[in-house]
């Protein structure tokens, strides 16, 4: 791996060669940082990839907004953001992983303008922490991906709602106050979409 010279020319606060010592302390803190946190990230998520993606999204945050710094601050910054950025790996897998033991939940038959958020009477996934083995990270990864791109197809109003629900995590008085609307319509909202989702991945053959 070696990010230290993309992630300087995408943070690189100017052309001149004013600020050319800053730039030569962060390159050779990252040049110096990088297979450590690589390895850090590994053991946390304990996934080559994604502790790759983790990594490089460190590193282009702190060169975009930390790359000034004295070399002494370094250190303690990317640290931060390295665990900032695990803990968002950690909240993405959570809530994709809600959304696919929230549309398998659905019960053939029930209607979708049933005003009674999916959310309130979902249980937990049995096996929500059992690991997983590479063909089926794979397969819920692909899962997931079409999940998203049926998520962009939605209504505006049933998209607002679901990602604010199951994204932002919002509990339904919070929905209700950021779109202006009633519960029962976040509940109907919610309810309508995760109904348009379970149909739409039943119609490309996926059995949650």
């Amino acid at each position: 791996m070696r990010f230290d010279t993309m992630f300087l020319r995408a943070g690189d606060p100017g052309s001149g060669g004013e600020n050319l010592a800053s730039r030569s302390e962060l390159s050779a803190f990252l040049a110096g940082v990088e297979r450590r946190a690589f390895k850090q990230a590994m053991f946390a998520v304990r996934d080559d990839e994604a502790a790759l993606d983790i990594v490089q999204d460190a590193m282009l945050r702190l060169s975009q907004s930390y790359g000034d710094r004295d070399a002494g601050e370094l250190a303690p910054l990317f640290q931060r953001i390295l665990q900032n950025a695990i803990r968002d790996w950690f909240r993405r897998q959570k809530v994709r992983s809600l959304w696919t033991t929230l549309l398998s939940s659905l019960a053939p038959g029930r209607g979708e303008d049933d005003d009674q958020d999916p959310l309130e009477t979902l249980q937990e996934a049995g096996d929500s922490n059992r690991e997983e083995s590479p063909p089926d990270r794979l397969e819920r990864a692909q899962v997931l991906e079409i999940i998203e791109q049926e998520v962009s197809k939605l209504p505006p109003r049933q998209r607002e709602a679901f990602l604010m629900r199951y994204w932002e995590e919002l509990d339904v008085a919070e929905t209700a106050s950021a779109m202006g609307c009633s519960e029962g319509s976040v509940k109907t909202h919610c309810s309508r979409a995760t109904h348009a989702l379970a149909a739409a991945l039943r119609a490309r053959g996926i059995t949650l």
